[in-house]
C-alpha cells in the first residue's frame, strides 16, 4: 500500500510542477488589422498577448513598399497594441507574421479595403505569410481551431474539468458537464454579442478559487463525506461555469468576430472548446479504465492525490493572481 501510495503522489506532483510551472491562461491569438482609409493609405493596428509579463518575439512584416509612420505603443491588460500608418499597395506582395515558430500563438490577418472588401487569414507555424494575390473570404471555420485550442492549452479550465471528474458519480457526469458547457456558453455569447464584460483580473481570481474549492470537494468526496456539491454537482458547474465563460471570453477579446459571420464563428469557438472538453474527458476515462485493469488497487490512492494537487494548485494561482492584481 505505501509503494502505491507512493508512485501515486510521484506522478501526481510531477504533474503539478509542470502545471504550476507553465501560463494557467489560455492560448491566445495575435491580431493584425489592416484598413484602408484612403486609396493606398491604411491604418494599422497589431495585437499580441504579453505571457509571463513578457512581449512575444512574433512582429507583422509587411510588404517592402509599406513604411510605418506614427506608430504609437500601448499596453491594454494583457495585449501590447500598436498602431501605425503606412502608404502602399496591399493587391500584391506578402505578409508575414515573424516568429510563429517559437510560440503556440496563431495570427489572424484581416484587411478590410477602401471599397469594403473584407480579405482576412489564419497565420500560424508551417503556414505564416499571406499572400495578397491569393487572399479571400474571411477564415470563420478557423474559430472551431482556436476553441479546440483554447481549452487544450488553458489549464486553469482542465483542472477544473478534471475536478468534476473527480467529484461526480459516472451516471451524473454527463448532466454536470452539459451544465458547464450551458453556463459557459451563455457568458460566452453574452460577452462576445451583447459586450457584457467583467474585469478580467477578479475573473481570473474566482476561476482559480473554483479549481481550489473543486479540489477540496474531491477530497470529501474521496474520503466518502457526502457534501452538496457531490449531492448537486450540475448546479456547481453551472454556477461556475457563469464565471469560466467570462474567461473564455477573453480568447475573442483581442481578436473580435468575422464581420457578418459573428454567431457562426462564435459558435463554431463554442464547438472547438466543447470538442477539447470532451477529449479531455474521454482520455480522463480511459485512463482511469486502463488503471483499473492494470493496477486497481492504485486507482483509490491516485484519485485521492489528485483531489489535493488540484486544490494545492488552485490556491497557488489564487494567491499569485491576487498579489498580481493588488500589490
Amino acid at each position: 500500500m505505501t509503494r502505491r501510495w507512493l508512485v501515486a503522489t510521484l506522478l501526481t506532483f510531477a504533474g503539478l510542477f509542470i502545471a504550476l510551472s507553465a501560463d494557467a491562461h489560455e492560448v491566445r491569438p495575435a491580431y493584425l488589422e489592416l484598413s484602408e482609409t484612403a486609396p493606398n493609405e491604411w491604418a494599422a493596428t497589431w495585437k499580441q498577448p504579453v505571457l509571463d509579463g513578457r512581449r512575444l518575439k512574433i512582429d507583422p512584416i509587411l510588404p517592402e513598399a509599406c513604411t510605418k509612420q506614427d506608430e504609437r505603443v500601448s499596453r491594454v491588460g494583457a495585449t501590447i497594441v500598436q498602431r501605425w500608418t503606412a502608404q502602399c499597395d496591399l493587391s500584391s506582395g506578402r505578409i508575414q507574421i515573424t516568429g510563429l515558430d517559437r510560440t503556440l500563438t496563431d495570427a489572424f490577418v484581416r484587411i478590410t479595403r477602401h471599397d469594403g472588401e473584407t480579405l482576412s487569414s489564419v497565420l500560424r507555424v508551417g503556414a505564416d505569410s499571406l499572400n495578397l494575390e491569393q487572399a479571400s473570404g474571411a477564415p470563420t471555420a478557423h474559430y472551431l481551431r482556436i476553441g479546440v485550442e483554447h481549452i487544450i492549452f488553458g489549464y486553469d479550465h482542465l483542472l477544473f474539468v478534471l475536478g468534476l471528474f473527480l467529484l461526480v458519480r459516472p451516471r451524473q457526469l454527463l448532466v454536470t458537464v452539459t451544465a458547464f458547457t450551458l453556463a459557459h456558453s451563455i457568458t460566452l455569447a453574452l460577452s462576445a454579442l451583447a459586450g457584457i464584460t467583467l474585469p478580467g483580473p477578479p475573473i481570473e481570481i474566482i476561476i482559480a478559487l473554483s479549481i481550489a474549492l473543486l479540489g477540496a470537494e474531491a477530497i470529501y468526496r474521496q474520503r466518502g463525506q457526502e457534501t452538496i456539491s457531490a449531492r448537486w454537482p450540475w448546479a456547481i458547474a453551472f454556477g461556475f461555469g457563469l464565471i469560466h465563460g467570462f474567461g473564455f471570453a477573453g480568447a475573442l477579446a483581442e481578436i473580435g468576430l468575422p464581420r457578418g459571420a459573428e454567431i457562426m464563428a462564435l459558435l463554431l469557438f463554442n464547438i472547438g472548446v466543447e470538442l477539447g472538453q470532451i477529449a479531455f474527458i474521454a482520455c480522463l476515462a480511459g485512463a482511469a479504465w486502463i488503471v483499473s485493469r492494470v493496477a486497481k488497487p492504485a486507482l483509490q490512492p491516485t484519485a485521492t492525490v489528485l483531489a489535493y494537487a488540484i486544490g494545492i494548485t488552485g490556491a497557488f494561482w489564487s494567491v499569485e493572481r491576487i498579489v498580481a492584481t493588488f500589490l
